[in-house]
């Protein structure tokens, strides 16, 4: 019994040991990672990259770098001034990932911080130059064509640091105080004069209709009086006649008109016939 125990003991720390030594000269590259390795006895940082996936090493000689070579956003901030001297807050967001093949001389020459190093010194370098090149003006109206010239400059500089730019775009724009009471001033101003040639033009129209009309009352008026000429105050009479038509047709519609026929009048003034009535009752 005690020798069974004892080659099991024996048997767990031979396997105890095999199972150190192969975590010890194995690593791991996970999902969106790779791997350069760091090599003592052969001067550094080697030049293969490992790709995901279980590899070997040589215990205290090698040490691998993991390195994450998925596409990461970044926001670079700067602010900056346009050509008319106006100053402007800008803010880039950019889609970037390292180069696989460049990355042991990424780390070699940068580290493994190179993104800290690199996005936000060349993200303010491009985007001083681009925006001096344009007005305030132009930063509003001429957006996507700053946007493009931003995004082709900032990718030329980046492939000198072997780096891939998928993205860029602009994603904040703001101008100081003075220059935001500026526009405002000029867009009320804009609005005023619209509204003063909005009556000026109201106002013409107004004047064109009156002389029209006036025009059109003249010519009427040359019409009756030649008609008259021609015979005499007949056109006048029909005039008369139509109107007490109209009347006439108004009052027998309504219904409260009451009409009270006339009598003869007696007494000390004589005799006579007295013309009828039409008495307007309210029907409250």
């Amino acid at each position: 019994m005690d020798k069974l125990l004892g080659r099991i003991s024996a048997m767990s720390g031979a396997i105890g040991v095999g199972l150190l030594g192969v975590n010890t000269c194995t690593y791991t590259v996970d999902g969106g990672e790779r791997a350069v390795m760091y090599d003592i006895l052969r001067g550094g940082i080697l030049d293969d990259v490992r790709d995901e996936g279980i590899h070997f090493m040589v215990p205290m000689v090698q040490r691998p770098m993991i390195l994450d070579v998925r596409i990461r956003p970044r926001e670079i901030p700067s602010v900056t001034g346009t050509k008319d001297l106006q100053m402007v807050n800008i803010k880039l967001r950019v889609l970037w990932r390292p180069v696989y093949e460049k990355l042991p001389q990424i780390y070699r020459e940068l580290g493994a911080d190179y993104d800290e190093r690199v996005l936000p010194s060349i993200g303010n370098e491009v985007l001083k130059s681009v925006v001096a090149q344009y007005n305030a003006e132009e930063l509003l109206s001429k957006r996507k064509e700053v946007s493009d010239r931003i995004k082709a400059e900032l990718i030329k500089r980046a492939e000198h640091f072997h780096l891939d730019l998928d993205d860029v775009a602009i994603t904040h724009l703001t101008f100081g105080r003075e220059f935001m009471k500026a526009i405002e001033s000029k867009q009320v101003a804009s609005q005023e004069a619209e509204k003063q040639a909005w009556i000026v033009k109201k106002a013409d129209q107004e004047r064109m209709a009156v002389v029209t009309r006036a025009e059109g009352e003249a010519e009427a008026a040359q019409i009756i009086t030649k008609a008259m000429e021609t015979n005499g105050n007949a056109i006048i009479e029909v005039r008369r006649i139509d109107a007490a038509k109209q009347i006439a047709e108004k009052l027998a519609n309504s219904r409260n008109i009451t009409y009270l026929p006339g009598g003869a009048s007696g007494g000390n003034s004589g005799s006579g016939n007295s013309p009828g009535l039409l008495l307007g009752i309210d029907s409250k």
